[in-house]
């Protein structure tokens, strides 16, 4: 058996060229060596000497020449063999070491200083050194982003170089730890001349490796280290990025200033493009590597060595993996089975399995399984031994074993003996068997957001024959302890509690609840999510016609899925506008088609977007300029808003400043007469709106348009539109007048429309103007219905036309008089008693008699509603009392009483009242201003202040004073105002009958009514005058009708109604 494998070597010096191998065996092995496939006895070379121990050989050169060792670079393998077998060692590699060349290069270039470290089968550790620094990365930092050291070549990259890095003793050191040997090159000297023609700024470009893609073939488990040597100034930031998915965390790790990234222990996996971009202020660029992983043949199933009895069937399995698939072949005893003599015996599977049926005791030897692929080949070596030997039993008896309930009690009984022996009777045993420990609650999977604080939770029952259980908790079957310096892990009984949650903590977690008989877990796994890494790599392409494709890659979505892609875009020229949204695409997609104004400065950036949130946006794009180009359409809303006469205004709504597609924008403004003007336009430029043209005369009609103008072209062919000049006020009035009376309180008014010409303006309606009330109608009507005026009235109206700058001239006033209607109800009714049977009414005249009085209606009839009504007429209209006989004592009735005019009978005053056994009467009243609560407000404060004076008049009285109170005795009293008697219901005093009894009649002249308030002597009616407004007659009431009632009034003056009427009417269509 092989115990120490010769090794492969790089020989530098004469001393470097040893092979040596050693195995084991009994009886003890010979060797022998082959070179190059071909048998090769190292004894028999007069160049080597050979040192043979028990188990060991050896040999190495005598050469004192460099030059004579180059006929000894080979392969060597190493055979041991005894009368049991041969033994075959791994292949080892001998090669030797050749000089190389220096270079050198000056101040502002980009030079390579190359190392060309020997080939050899062992990786080398190259160190460039010189006598004051110790140069290499990343232990030492006298590197810099502008010098580097690349390990794929050994070489020393300089950017651009310094005179700083002036040097006569750049050294590149190679390093073979296998051989403990280092290899010291020829010194470098490298001298920067000084020069003005140094660049101060470049762009990124790419030293090592050249191109924009490479391929990089590794093996499985290899380290692999990707490079990108950059040069530019200023000096250009790296970073790294997978394109076809995710780097791995923990094994891809960025080093020399992110210009190399380093990948350990490589799989399958982790195959695809990496790409590596390198930017500065001048611009970027970029390579790409395809790493494709292979693997050298490792093995996954190796045969045992065995003992076997005559008669058994061998089955040797021997299965091998790697990329690509390894080639299986078997020797005894180090010969091809294809060389040794056929046997029916021994047959291979198709999977490479060695079948050896009824073996014999010839049958003993060392066969060796080899699994070969391009990259390399493996070997093991399989003892089997035919032998026969006595069966044993090596398990002690009465062994006692404690098993959960529910678990597979395992009794053992080792044996030994060659056939294998067969068991046929069992040993004695005691089986205990307490509960088997069951997971409850077993920990969940869990998704947590970055930062946040989540708990794992594991509950079990255990049998209490068991003891205390322990709870072990696992991290991807790595124990967990407490850490108490930073509290990240904190296990309280069942609970695993987990702060600030980070990437590194994504993982299995399991929960092992052991007790001394069994072990119960259980998994959940913790899922970081977060907002998603922003979009990286935005690229520009297939420009087309106000369009661009916009692509990018995705970051890390952070195991929430992208939902959708938000494109945004900032126009250079109008920064202030900041970053506005462009267009919005679904989660799945990584590119987007994007619409573009002309004449516009662009850059792009994308914002992700999950269901934890928003991403930071992308790094922008490259700009991106689009062209100019005449405008697509013209302003909106063109029309006119002419104000002042003799002027043309033109307005429009302003474009959009993306809308200009080109430089020297501006408006074409168009303006002709609809009528005289012909078909010739006239024209004008302007930057902003509106624009007023002057001279114009008064409202004309204009065709206008706006058409959109830049350095390009015009807009398209704009539609006119109709525009006015500025109005003026009416000249004419209305003409034929006339009022047409409908009823007593409704007159149609009717005039000739004035001709559209004299308007001087839009024509907006007619005025028809009556008191203070303006009625406005259509600029079509040329009639109007109005209501709600007094009957028996005289008014006067006139009509005027109005635009946007107001009314015209009044038409001449039309007088008219409102036909006779029925009167108001009368102002007051009051009820005196003279007897049981008597009922004496006093009434006054209706405030609003509407017509001429021609007497009252006067109705009664008992509170009952079932006794008929009585009628009493008076034609008399100076009648204001009645009396009426032969009534039923102590009743209660009620009295209506009503003025008459013309035109019918009118609205009734009504009171209710009793007749009373000592003459006396109970007034019931209906609502009148009498009962209101104003009107009893004003006369309890009257009262009030009466007994205030009365109670001051008494204490100067008491003081001696004199105070004469005749004259108000004797001065009438209101009815309503009179004391009642205590003991009987509506009965007034005598005193109190006496007073009302000498009132003088209100329809007889009396101090209160001097001559001097009436118009007309010897009128029976009250006369009320109001004023209403300056330009207006005051109101006066009309006993008669006649011309005099306009007697001494102005001729144009507008008059009142006659009888007190509102100042409103109401207007009918």
């Amino acid at each position: 058996m092989i115990i120490t494998h010769p090794e492969s070597v790089t020989v530098f010096s004469v001393e470097d060229l040893v092979m040596s191998c050693e195995a084991s065996g009994n009886p003890l092995p010979i060797f022998r060596w082959t070179k190059d496939g071909e048998e090769f006895d190292p004894g028999s070379d007069p160049e080597l000497k050979v040192s043979e121990r028990p188990g060991s050989f050896a040999f190495y050169t005598l050469s004192n020449s460099m030059d004579n060792l180059k006929q000894y670079q080979a392969k060597y393998v190493c055979y041991a063999s005894n009368e049991l077998g041969t033994a075959v060692s791994n292949e080892a590699t001998l090669t030797t070491d050749e000089k190389k060349v220096n270079v050198k290069s000056e101040e502002g270039n980009s030079i390579v200083l190359k190392c060309n470290p020997p080939q050899s089968s062992m990786e080398p550790i190259i160190h460039w050194m010189d006598w004051s620094e110790y140069i290499t990365f990343p232990s030492f930092l006298p590197l810099h982003p502008s010098r580097l050291f690349n390990k794929s070549d050994g070489n020393l990259y300089f950017a651009h170089l310094t005179t700083e890095d002036n040097r006569n003793d750049y050294t590149c050191n190679v390093q073979y730890l296998a051989t403990r040997t280092i290899l010291a090159k020829e010194p470098i000297t490298l001298t920067v001349n000084p020069s003005n023609s140094v660049l101060r700024n470049r762009r990124p470009h790419m030293m090592k490796p050249t191109g924009s893609h490479s391929t990089y073939h590794a093996l499985r488990g290899q380290t692999v280290e990707l490079e990108c040597i950059v040069q530019g100034l200023p000096t250009p930031q790296v970073s790294w990025l997978k394109k076809d998915g995710e780097k791995s965390e923990s094994r891809a790790i960025e080093e020399m200033f992110n210009r190399r990234l380093r990948i350990s222990n490589i799989s399958e996996s982790d195959g695809g493009e990496y790409q590596c971009i390198a930017e500065n202020s001048q611009g970027k660029a970029s390579h790409t590597y395809t790493v494709a992983v292979e693997a050298a043949p490792y093995w996954i199933k190796e045969p045992p060595s065995q003992l076997y009895a005559p008669g058994e069937t061998v089955r040797l399995d021997c299965l091998a993996d790697g990329i690509p698939s390894p080639t299986i072949s078997w020797t005894i005893n180090g010969i091809p089975l294809s060389a040794t003599d056929k046997d029916s015996r021994r047959s291979l599977t198709a999977s490479g399995s060695l079948i050896l049926k009824d073996v014999n005791f010839g049958d003993t030897a060392i066969y060796q399984c080899q699994a070969s692929n391009k990259h390399g080949t493996i070997l093991i070596n399989t003892n089997v031994y035919v032998i026969e030997l006595p069966p044993q039993i090596l398990t002690e008896d009465g062994n006692t074993y404690t098993v959960p309930e529910g678990k597979k009690a395992l009794l053992e009984c080792e044996t030994f003996g060659s056939p294998k022996p067969k068991l046929v009777s069992s040993l004695c045993v005691c089986l205990l068997s307490p509960d088997r420990t069951v997971i409850l609650s077993p920990p969940q999977d869990l998704k947590v957001q970055r930062g946040n604080t989540t708990i794992f939770t594991c509950l079990a029952l255990v049998d209490p024959k068991l003891g205390s259980p322990q709870i072990q908790w696992r991290k991807n079957d790595k124990k967990i302890f407490d850490s108490h310096s930073n509290e990240k892990y904190t296990v309280d009984g069942p609970e695993l509690k987990i702060t600030n949650v980070e990437a590194d903590d994504e993982a299995v977690y399991t929960c092992q609840v052991i007790t001394k008989l069994d072990m119960a877990e259980a998994s959940g796994t913790l899922t970081i999510w977060d907002s998603p890494d922003p979009p990286v790599l935005l690229q520009i392409t297939d420009p087309k016609h106000r369009a661009v494709t916009l692509s990018w890659t995705p970051g890390d979505d952070h195991n929430s899925p992208v939902l959708e892609y938000v494109v945004e875009f900032e126009d250079q020229g109008s920064k202030e506008r900041g970053w506005e949204e462009l267009k919005r695409v679904m989660g799945n997609k990584e590119r987007a088609s994007l619409p573009l104004w002309p004449y516009m400065s662009y850059r792009f950036r994308v914002i992700a977007i999950n269901y934890v949130g928003k991403s930071d946006p992308s790094r922008p794009s490259e700009i991106h300029n689009t062209p100019a180009e005449a405008p697509d359409n013209n302003p909106k809303d063109v029309r006119s808003v002419s104000e002042d006469p003799d002027t043309l205004v033109i307005t429009w709504e302003e474009m959009d400043k993306r809308n200009f597609n080109g430089p020297d924008f501006k408006y074409r403004v168009f303006w002709r007469r609809v009528v005289g003007s012909g078909p010739n336009w006239h024209t004008n430029y302007t930057t902003t709106s509106p624009f007023t043209v002057n001279d114009i005369g008064n409202f004309s009609a204009f065709e206008i348009k706006v058409q959109a103008v830049n350095g390009k072209g015009d807009g398209p062919e704009p539609d006119p539109g109709i525009g006015y000049s500025g109005e003026n006020v009416p000249l004419e009035a209305p003409t034929n007048v006339g009022v047409e009376l409908m009823n007593s309180t409704t007159i149609k008014v009717n005039w000739r429309p004035v001709d559209k010409e004299t308007v001087r303006g839009h024509l907006l309606g007619y005025k028809v103007l009556i008191l203070t009330v303006v009625v406005e109608t259509g600029p079509s009507e040329e009639k109007k219905v109005i209501s709600d005026l007094r009957p028996y009235s005289h008014y006067a109206l006139a009509v005027a036309v109005f635009n946007s700058k107001g009314e015209g001239p009044r038409s001449e006033t039309m007088p008219f008089k409102t036909d006779e209607g029925v009167p108001g109800p009368p102002m007051s009714l009051m009820l005196d008693s003279p007897s049981e049977t008597e009922m004496t009414l006093h009434w006054t005249p209706p405030g609003h008699p509407n017509g001429v009085l021609i007497g009252y209606l006067l109705q009664y009839q008992q509170s009952d509603d079932d006794s008929p009504m009585q009628v009493e007429t008076i034609d008399d209209p100076t009648v204001i009392h009645l009396t009426l006989k032969g009534l039923d004592h102590y009743s209660h009735y009620r009295f209506f009483v009503r003025g008459r005019t013309a035109a019918g009978d009118g609205e009734p005053i009504m009171r209710e009242g009793a007749t009373t056994l000592d003459g006396g009467t109970k007034t019931i009243y209906s609502p009148s201003f009498a009962t209101q609560g104003w009107f009893i407000g004003v006369v309890s404060a009257i009262v009030l202040l009466l007994l205030i004076l009365l109670i001051l008049c008494f204490i100067k009285r008491s003081k001696g004073g004199k105070y004469s109170v005749k004259d108000k005795e004797e001065g009438p009293m209101d009815s309503e105002a009179r004391p009642m008697k205590d003991e009987t219901f509506g009965e007034y005093s005598d005193l109190e009958e006496k007073r009302t009894a000498s009132l003088p009649s209100l329809g007889e002249e009396s101090k209160l009514c001097s001559e001097d308030n009436l118009d007309f002597n010897g009128s029976s009616a009250i006369t009320t005058e109001l004023n209403m407004d300056e330009s207006l007659v005051s109101q006066f009431s009309r006993p008669s009708e006649g011309p005099e009632a306009l007697h001494g009034l102005p001729d144009n003056s507008l008059l009142n109604p006659t009888n007190g009427m509102s100042n409103s009417v109401t207007i009918l269509d």
